[in-house]
């Protein structure tokens, strides 16, 4: 508004200089000049239009920068006050601190001493559980260096029971090779007086008395002979077997007055009978078998019926594989 008004102002100048023109060519020349220097006011007024839309606009502009500032200063002003509150908290935290800071440093003394024993007795404490570990270090090396040696120990026990194991399969197979060899060889004589049984790694060839003794006689009868060297050719073949051969008896008591006077004697009799000719009917070592009389004292059946006292006269084979072997690894054990 300030520049519409200056430019008021300079047209009434112009009027009233154009009016005080004496004369018309001065007027018409000074005419001209108005005319021109009203064109270069109304383009200076244009321009200073422009200018002053571009001064309002820049006003709107500081008037909106101006309300953001005041804003912004209304929000400083209040974390200011909020700083101040927190500054003044601190101040005081501050202030108890210190307080408290004193307060420790004058009883320090006091607690320092009890502190130190405190200390002291930790370390104390300390060095005893080390002592302690320490002990208990060299009784687990202790036990571990024992656990070696049961560990090589249970090694060799687990070694030595394998062999064994191994051995005693060996006599199991020789056992049972040995049993289908005599059936084989006694076919003939089977459930005829004659049975071959395998129990507790061993065979038995068990021999009823009729098939080798008259009663209360000793002198072997023809089928006795004959399959008692069929069992010799069995037993030569197989030199690793052990022979017992045990003579028995039933409950009836002998009262004779001659060479046999009991069951103990008809017994070991008839042991060595069979014996003798098992030894004559093949290549067998004397030292392999042994001849033993039980008399009546290991029936096969307990009772005193015909029948049973007929079970009960026997002679029995016992075969058993020679346990040298096995005797050895237990005396190395």
């Amino acid at each position: 508004m300030s520049v519409i008004k200056f430019a008021s102002q300079y047209l009434l100048v112009f009027c009233l200089i154009f009016n005080s023109c004496s004369s018309l060519k001065d007027a018409k020349t000074q005419a001209k000049n108005c005319n021109d220097n009203l064109k270069t006011c109304q383009a200076k007024l244009q321009q200073m239009e422009l200018e002053l839309a571009d001064l309002s606009e820049r006003q709107q502009n500081h008037n909106q920068q101006l309300k953001t500032l005041i804003k912004d200063t209304t929000s400083t002003n209040a974390q200011f006050r909020q700083a101040m509150l927190e500054l003044a908290a601190i101040q005081k935290l501050n202030t108890e601190l210190k307080a408290r800071i004193n307060q420790l440093q004058n009883g320090s003394d006091r607690e320092n001493a009890k502190l130190s024993g405190s200390l002291q007795k930790t370390r104390d404490d300390l060095l005893k559980k080390q002592d302690e570990l320490n002990e208990l270090e060299n009784q687990l090396n202790r036990q571990r260096k024992a656990l070696d040696i049961l560990n090589e120990e249970l090694k060799k026990r687990e070694a030595r029971v394998a062999e064994l194991e191994d051995i005693l399969k060996r006599k199991d197979d020789a056992v049972t090779a040995l049993k289908r060899k005599l059936s084989e060889a006694l076919l003939g004589f089977e459930n005829k007086g004659l049975t071959i049984t395998q129990k507790n790694g061993k065979v038995y060839v068990s021999m009823d008395e009729s098939l080798l003794f008259a009663s209360g006689k000793t002198e072997i009868e023809g089928k006795g002979v004959e399959a008692l060297r069929h069992v010799a050719k069995v037993l030569e073949q197989n030199p690793d077997i052990n022979i017992m051969v045990e003579g028995h008896t039933d409950d009836v008591p002998m009262n004779g007055k001659g060479e046999i006077k009991d069951n103990w004697d008809l017994s070991v009799m008839r042991a060595t009978s069979i014996t003798k000719i098992i030894l004559n009917a093949g290549n067998i070592n004397g030292s392999r078998i042994t001849a033993a009389g039980r008399a009546e004292y290991f029936p096969l059946e307990k009772g005193s019926t015909a029948d049973v006292r007929k079970k009960n006269r026997r002679t029995e084979l016992i075969l058993s594989p020679k346990l040298d072997e096995l005797f050895k690894v237990l005396e190395n054990n």
